[in-house]
């Protein structure tokens, strides 16, 4: 990457910690992911802390899911479970966790979050649940503000997102939101944090790197 890129991130980053802050949520950055993956494991993910986390490319890039394996940390995965009685179970677990993980689709200059699900299932404990919120999310995700960030989540985020999931959606095949109602959408819940109202329960590290959808 250009320095004069990294160094734009940098100081674009240190003005947004500024407006989390004010929303009552923890901001960092980490140049790289490399970095990111550090503060991770030398912050928040210590031995014995339960972790679960929603679906995200973000995590896998920054090396986060691979370091889960081999970490000391208690792990909620939904996607062992077998049966509806296990399923119940590890949904008890999740709410319960000590940090739930995932990424953001969007997130304002001004520091607000914009996501947008299909089931809620990521988004519903982004709200309320887990004793932590950790989002790790690259410099690319940043909007002006909250109608540029619902845009670039409808027509950046969701369209290779629902390729990946080999959707049958409108954006799958076009590769621009159709604002549809399919079957498939994967677009069902616009959530936008404006506030944490747990002080710093929402922990933001931005990454000086391109990352994720």
């Amino acid at each position: 990457m250009l320095e004069s890129k990294a160094k734009h991130y940098e100081i674009l980053a240190g003005k947004m910690i500024e407006k989390l802050k004010l929303r009552q949520m923890e901001g960092y950055y980490a140049a790289t992911k490399e970095d990111a993956l550090n503060l991770v494991k030398e912050k928040f993910l210590t031995k014995g802390v339960s972790v679960a986390w929603g679906g995200s490319m973000t995590l896998s890039e920054t090396g986060v899911m691979d370091y889960l394996k081999q970490s000391e940390c208690i792990i909620y995965d939904r996607m062992a479970v077998k049966t509806p009685e296990e399923e119940k179970a590890m949904k008890a677990n999740m709410v319960n966790a000590d940090y739930f993980l995932m990424s953001t689709n969007a997130i304002t200059l001004d520091g607000e979050l914009v996501n947008i699900d299909g089931f809620a299932n990521r988004v519903s404990f982004l709200c309320y649940g887990p004793k932590n919120v950790l989002i790790i999310a690259g410099m690319n995700k940043v909007a002006s503000n909250v109608a540029e960030a619902v845009d670039r989540v409808k027509n950046i985020a969701s369209p290779p997102n629902a390729i990946r999931l080999n959707r049958d959606t409108p954006c799958a095949k076009t590769g621009r939101c159709g604002d549809c109602f399919a079957e498939d959408c994967i677009c069902s819940q616009i959530v936008i944090t404006r506030r944490s109202s747990v002080k710093n329960r929402i922990k933001v590290i931005l990454v000086g790197e391109e990352l994720g959808f």
